[in-house]
């Protein structure tokens, strides 16, 4: 069989610095050797025990009880085996942070939770880096110097916003760089609201560069 130890030994030790990898090895690891379903699966539910209906008949009650007792076997083992999971997910989280960022982050019954507690401890500093990124791409204009580049430019400070679940739609961002173009671009900003079809940055690029061609030519 596969010897877990392997894979977890390959996760780097979490410092402070090094979230994101750390995560990904976690994850990576957890997988491999077959021990993620905490982390992929919630819980299952316990079901209710049948409770007779006033008019049921014996029969009737009995077949349910039957049918309940199959279902009651099956959530016993698919628990079983979740909370094995969710126990080494545990015990894997615990053992590869660093004794100082753990002894910060509160204990909690299920993998899943935790993580989340862990990952609240470093995106803190990235709430204002991601102010930071917006306001960028608000105030961003554009002055000359090849349009190409300029819009490559806003592109990729949005994709830095991606990692922080503030991931923008091509279309916002496509809005984003109309309003950063000098007064020049307005009868083509203008042209593209009204036709109804929408664009990808890769066909934003070549229109734009054309337009630019075009006021530069004329």
């Amino acid at each position: 069989g596969l010897n877990p130890m392997a894979f977890i030994s390959h996760i780097p030790p979490l410092e402070g610095g090094n979230y994101r990898v750390w995560r990904e090895k976690y994850e990576l690891a957890l997988a491999l050797s077959e021990n993620d379903l905490a982390l992929t699966s919630p819980c299952p539910t316990e079901p209710e025990d049948p409770v007779r209906a006033e008019n049921e008949t014996d029969a009737d009650f009995n077949a349910r009880k039957r049918d309940h007792a199959e279902v009651r076997m099956k959530y016993d083992l698919d628990r079983k085996k979740w909370d094995i999971s969710n126990r080494k997910c545990l015990m894997v989280a615990k053992s590869t942070i660093s004794d100082a960022i753990r002894g910060s982050i509160p204990d909690c019954d299920t993998a899943t939770e935790y993580l989340k507690k862990v990952e609240s401890q470093f995106t803190g500093s990235s709430k204002a880096y991601a102010s930071t990124l917006i306001k960028k791409l608000f105030n961003e204009k554009y002055s000359g110097g090849g349009i190409r580049e300029h819009i490559l430019k806003m592109s990729n400070t949005a994709s830095k916003l991606k990692p922080m679940d503030l991931g923008l739609k091509d279309e916002f961002l496509i809005h984003l760089v109309f309003a950063s173009l000098p007064k020049e671009y307005e009868t083509f900003v203008v042209n593209y609201n009204m036709q109804p079809d929408k664009w990808d940055i890769e066909k934003l690029i070549a229109m734009c560069v054309q337009e630019e061609e075009r006021l530069k030519s004329s």
